[in-house]
């Protein structure tokens, strides 16, 4: 497959079958008959917001769930059982608690580096404590920062935020890119002066061409945009419907909790899987990706864990 992957790319079908919310084992994690090395797990996170412990026992909404210790047992799990594991995060690592409050963001880079994230994109509160708050505890993370559509040259985020990635599992190519919401209006204009946010439509269609360009064969979006609005702004809905290149589109910003992926169809039988997983690192949502070469379907089962009690409905 390796030595014949630009050939075969067409012949990569991606079918979705949807599971539900149980705890911290789930009855869909089977073992694929397939190799390994042609599947992928891609297991995500969004608007964590410095919620390192879980939620009180008594918390009237969410009693006793998350925890980032809990999160990271559950990676090491995973990758454990799985050759291809990727770990990416939607924006919104920070604020929420004292211990950003505290330390400015220098905890939350040091847990997800010891969770061995791969990559993250920036959402509008991580320009809370400004541009160079954020600079300033980058070095501490392990994992990259992408964003097409924010402009940071000329910046102090220069250095450390890139547009896209490209993950070469040597018998299959992964590209990712970031996108943003606009921050006039969110954000003061002091804490994020010199970052120029782009038309995310326009800046996922320069991704996706390099991307494909360069050889991918799953398109993953990170994206801290929302998940559906009312009027005529971009979310990630109108991004999978203007953008049908995209394979997966992973939400923030609205703290939506799915218990169902969300599918967009496009032309030509293509289609988009949409993903969020709430905030506060309740969740933990997980996609199971198959590659066939040989126009055998490819099975991609989705589906997330709930770190807590799995009984308590979430609304």
């Amino acid at each position: 497959m390796k030595n014949n992957r630009t050939a075969n790319r067409r012949g990569f079908l991606k079918a979705m079958t949807v599971t539900s919310s149980i705890g911290l084992s789930w009855a869909a994690c089977r073992r694929s008959a397939a190799s390994e090395d042609a599947s992928l797990v891609i297991l995500h996170t969004n608007d964590t917001h410095s919620y390192l412990e879980p939620f009180p026992a008594e918390h009237p909404k969410y009693p006793g769930l998350g925890g980032a210790a809990r999160r990271a047992a559950l990676i090491q799990q995973i990758r454990s059982q799985h050759k291809h594991v990727l770990l990416l995060d939607s924006g919104d690592i920070f604020p929420g608690t004292p211990y950003f409050n505290l330390f400015g963001g220098e905890l939350e880079f040091k847990v997800m580096s010891a969770m061995k994230y791969d990559y993250t994109t920036i959402g509008n509160h991580d320009f809370d404590n400004g541009i160079d708050g954020l600079v300033k505890h980058m070095p501490l993370a392990s994992f990259e920062f992408l964003s097409a559509n924010y402009e940071v040259a000329g910046t102090a985020l220069e250095p450390h935020v890139k547009p896209m990635a490209i993950r070469d599992f040597g018998d299959f190519k992964v590209g990712i890119f970031g996108l943003g919401i606009e921050l006039s209006g969110l954000v003061l204009d002091d804490l994020y002066r010199g970052v120029n946010y782009t038309d995310p439509i326009q800046a996922a269609r320069k991704s996706i061409a390099e991307l494909k360009q360069a050889g991918c064969d799953l398109i993953v979006c990170l994206s801290h945009l929302g998940y559906r609005y009312g009027q005529d702004r971009v979310s990630d809905r109108s991004l999978a419907a203007e953008v049908p290149e995209i394979d997966v589109i992973l939400g923030g910003h609205s703290h939506t909790f799915l218990n169902e992926p969300d599918i967009v169809r496009g032309p030509r039988g293509s289609s988009t899987l949409i993903h969020q997983v709430g905030w506060a690192g309740i969740r933990l949502g997980r996609i199971d990706v198959r590659f066939s070469a040989a126009n055998q379907p490819a099975r991609t089962v989705t589906g997330h864990y709930t770190l807590g009690n799995p009984a308590r409905a979430l609304s």
